[in-house]
């Protein structure tokens, strides 16, 4: 029974946040009046790019830059604690049973 406030909270809180708080920040007349920008095809602005300038000096930045972003990431990889603070705290799970809840 204890989840029932916790739900009532949680929906209250939701339905309330579908509403405009009442003298909420308003916008200017301006704005309110403005039109939408225009959607236009994105086949006609890529027509009106620039070709890519790439070098063989910025391909090879770029395939350096690549590479060290590969290698941090292995090395991110695995575990965030040592395997002694591991132990530790599987010990200290295992002697407080109670606290996994």
């Amino acid at each position: 029974m204890p989840a029932l406030p916790a739900l009532l909270v949680f929906l209250l809180l939701g339905v309330s946040a579908c509403g405009a708080l009442p003298g909420g920040p308003r916008l200017s007349p301006s704005v309110e009046q403005a039109q939408a920008p225009a959607l236009v095809p994105l086949e006609g602005l890529l027509a009106l790019a620039e070709p890519g300038r790439a070098t063989v000096d910025s391909r090879d930045a770029l395939a350096r830059r690549a590479a060290g972003l590969r290698a941090r990431a292995v090395a991110m990889r695995g575990p965030v604690q040592d395997k002694a603070t591991r132990e530790r705290l599987a010990a200290a799970l295992r002697a407080h049973p109670m606290a996994i809840r």
